[in-house]
């Protein structure tokens, strides 16, 4: 079987498994407060070149997600996200459980534009009504598409503009910032947002995020809401180990080394399929690639004994948009072979 299904489907990478064997009969203090995290927060602030930021080392992408919102707003405050944006899709409605809503607008290729800001603020004005008060994007995004530095500069200024403040999602920032095309730093993103997280889970960790918190006012009280979510490992070391180990070397890590193979090996993938006259869902320069197949090859369940991969949307006209992701282990020859598969598939259509 090929797996495609996701960035997070293998264990970690060998020099994290080493970093963790190594300091596996350690005594820490518990809960992310111990060596180990307070020297990953001081090398992310050295790669992020901000000293003055709060560093919380989170088990997962959906805690970080639900934690910053819910400690961030007060009770009748809403957060504005694209339409296909993870925590409107794909939280099974975390957020909202919090008592915040999260306010859809249309984007464009996944992505979060000033006019749709603007849209969402024009439809809540007073006290009748909830109150946008942050704006939630992913870098990449749910479609595999990334922001420009002009684009996020753009929406920084427009949040500023309106009050609001800017979060934003890394579970694949490590993508984000290799993909060919990216024009934006680390370091200029970290200018460019009141918060946001650099995910490990889905680039070479077996679990983690560092979430980074800039805005001062947002960080108030935020171990006591991390607590009351649930969301306070006891050995929270685990976390910090891991991203001294994706991290030692700065821009020269493992971090982006993986980030970077991935989007090399979709890239592959992209133009294997395109070569094969295969149209695609959405324009993903990243690690995320959506292909639209024939629901001959899809609905009968041909590729799925095969490989692993997400149904993305619905037929339409005969013809099925699925998801493949590649990893961090992704291997030229799994490329090779899933090309072969579908190559196979398609001439028995």
């Amino acid at each position: 079987m090929l797996y495609f299904l996701s960035d997070y489907s293998q264990g970690a990478h060998p020099k994290v498994m080493e970093a963790l064997m190594r300091t596996n009969a350690e005594h820490t203090d518990g809960y992310g407060l111990d060596p180990h995290c307070e020297r990953a927060a001081e090398m992310i602030r050295e790669l992020i070149g901000v000293e003055d930021c709060q560093v919380h080392m989170m088990v997962g992408g959906t805690p970080c997600n639900v934690v910053t919102i819910a400690a961030s707003l007060r009770p009748y405050e809403a957060v504005i996200a694209p339409r296909t944006g993870h925590i409107y899709v794909h939280e099974t409605g975390a957020v909202e459980a919090t008592g915040h809503r999260v306010l859809t607008v249309d984007g464009v290729n996944g992505k979060l534009t000033p006019e749709g800001i603007d849209l969402a603020m024009e439809e809540f004005t007073d006290e009748h009504t909830l109150k946008p008060k942050m704006v939630y994007i992913s870098q990449s995004t749910e479609c595999g598409s990334i922001y420009s530095k002009a684009e996020l500069t753009a929406i920084y200024e427009k949040c500023r503009e309106s009050g609001l403040l800017l979060y934003i999602d890394g579970a694949r920032l490590g993508a984000a910032l290799t993909a060919e095309g990216n024009d934006l730093s680390i370091k200029e993103l970290a200018q460019l947002c009141d918060a946001f997280y650099i995910g490990g889970t889905k680039n070479g960790a077996l679990f983690g995020e560092a979430l980074v918190i800039r805005n001062q006012a947002m960080n108030d009280h935020f171990r006591f809401m991390i607590k009351r979510h649930c969301s306070m490992l006891a050995k929270g070391r685990l976390i910090g180990v891991q991203f001294e180990a994706l991290l030692e070397g700065g821009e020269n890590s493992i971090y982006f080394q993986m980030a970077s193979h991935a989007n090399a090996m979709a890239k592959l993938l992209r133009e294997e399929l395109t070569a094969l006259g295969i149209g695609f869902y959405s324009d993903s320069p990243t690690n995320q690639i959506f292909p639209i197949l024939p629901a001959a090859v899809v609905k009968e369940k041909e590729l799925e004994k095969e490989v692993a991969f997400h149904l993305w949307a619905p037929e339409k006209d005969g013809m099925i948009p699925v998801r493949f992701v590649t990893g961090w282990g992704t291997e030229k020859r799994e490329i090779e072979e899933l090309v072969q598969i579908i190559k196979r598939l398609l001439c028995k259509c």
